[in-house]
């Protein structure tokens, strides 16, 4: 029989030394407990590689359509890198708003545009497909009871331009407004001016798990009492200053054909493929939304985090801090066995050690009598970076509401440890109760959110 959650996560604390005298009476108590309030979700928002509305991107995660293509910048022979998960649809061909392109629905004033990075521009697109989602009127957008979330690490790309007008010509030559499009803080300052957000605004940069801390941190916004709505909202600009940094690290896929890369899981896996983009969700709380009548995706059951304390950029080997946050958002959703999970959005984004670490992780928690299916949608999107975490937080909402799990792509032999979990090669048509996202970023930084069907 496998050891319940608290039993588990005593085991991985005592192991680390962190459990000193009644950490078992602490983890008898529970997380969540009778006045904390529930939260739902009521509305998704996407401008993704794989599609710029909801019903693209559920035909995507359906039919395994990848959003990977050769990039133009690219091609330069000194660039070992080829493959971008590009987002469609918008182009940025300067740093003059007035030339960029992006769906004409969206009625952004130039006033707003100049205080915007590309991934504002992503931002707010996604901002307004999830209001219309939601079927949220103004006055309920700009409330005192709804806040923001955000999650950017800037925008390197008018960062460089920025600094080097500064540097070649003088500080009274550089663009006024650079300074707010390009700080990690640009899209909490945007969002809260383009759209009015008088509640809570927060923002997170914790490498690749920052949009998934901002989830976390927006559920306990709901659930403690001090929002009734909250918008997480996690952006990247998906460009060469946002992508080509990681190839120095030897983190990039060096693969040149898009039907082969990024392959999560798999042996032959060399890196992953950089992309950008938006996602925004609505958080809600559950009685606020029965009363206005919201269409309601998912209920936010719990979450957890944990640092592995490690390495600046490798994880640590056995996945130790994944596996304390998987432990812990399990025992903050009241799930005291493990095996109620019915399939996991892995974290692993297509390079040899996170992947490893992270299959090892699942394995520890969940043991091997009754592991939850295990996929990476990263092989259809590339690594959306700080975006990634409410990005793959809204695709585990569309498999609980439409009822399927999203294969795995591109995975032809999978690694023999990462062959020991049940990976999804082909969309399932199944009815996921409860589903797990993980997320994890440079530092050990680790995220596991974990959501339930609705009705539950």
């Amino acid at each position: 029989m496998r050891p319940s959650v608290p039993k588990l996560l005593t085991r991985q604390l005592a192991k680390q030394g962190s459990v000193v005298g009644g950490g078992e009476a602490f983890l008898r108590k529970p997380m969540r407990t009778p006045t904390m309030r529930r939260v739902v979700v009521t509305g998704l928002g996407f401008i993704t590689s794989i599609g710029n509305d909801r019903s693209t991107v559920e035909r995507s995660l359906r039919e395994g359509i990848h959003g990977i293509e050769r990039w133009p910048e690219f091609e330069n022979p000194q660039i070992p890198v080829k493959l971008l998960g590009s987002i469609k649809g918008f182009e940025f061909p300067s740093l003059d708003c007035d030339d960029w392109v992006y769906p004409k629905r969206y009625r952004i004033s130039r006033a707003l545009l100049r205080s915007m990075p590309p991934h504002g521009v992503f931002a707010y697109c996604a901002f307004v497909q999830a209001v219309e989602d939601a079927q949220l009127p103004k006055e309920l957008i700009s409330h005192p009871r709804t806040g923001a979330v955000c999650a950017s690490g800037g925008s390197m790309w008018i960062s460089y331009h920025n600094l080097h007008t500064m540097v070649t010509r003088g500080v009274q030559h550089c663009y006024p407004l650079a300074m707010v499009a390009s700080i990690a803080g640009t899209l909490n300052i945007n969002i809260a001016a383009a759209f009015g957000i008088k509640g809570a605004l927060q923002g997170f940069c914790t490498a690749c798990a920052s949009s998934a801390h901002a989830t976390g941190a927006a559920f306990e916004l709901i659930r403690s009492g001090k929002q009734d709505i909250a918008f997480v909202v996690g952006g990247e600009d998906c460009n060469l200053f946002s992508s080509l940094p990681f190839a120095g690290i030897r983190a990039l896929s060096t693969q040149s054909d898009p039907e082969k890369s990024p392959a999560p899981f798999d042996r032959s896996r060399d890196g992953f493929v950089a992309s950008g983009g938006s996602t925004v969700v609505v958080l809600e709380e559950l009685e606020h939304a029965l009363q206005r009548g919201a269409p309601i995706y998912a209920e936010v059951l719990g979450w957890g985090e944990a640092s592995d304390g490690y390495n600046v950029m490798a994880p640590e080997p056995n996945g130790e801090g994944l596996a304390r946050a998987m432990l812990l958002a399990l025992a903050d959703a009241g799930i005291t066995d493990p095996s109620q999970v019915d399939y996991i959005n892995a974290h692993a984004t297509g390079t040899y050690p996170g992947d490893l670490a992270e299959a090892r992780a699942i394995r520890k928690v969940f043991g091997s009598s009754r592991l939850p299916m295990v996929s990476s949608t990263k092989g259809l999107t590339g690594h959306a970076l700080s975006l990634s975490g409410v990005m793959e937080v809204a695709f585990c909402c569309l498999c609980l509401a439409k009822k399927f799990v999203p294969a795995s792509a591109k995975l032809e032999q999978p690694d023999d440890e990462c062959a020991l979990l049940p990976l999804v090669r082909k969309t399932t048509p199944i009815e996921p109760r409860i589903v797990m996202s993980n997320s994890s970023g440079f530092g050990g930084s680790n995220v596991s959110i974990v959501l339930g069907a609705w009705p539950r």
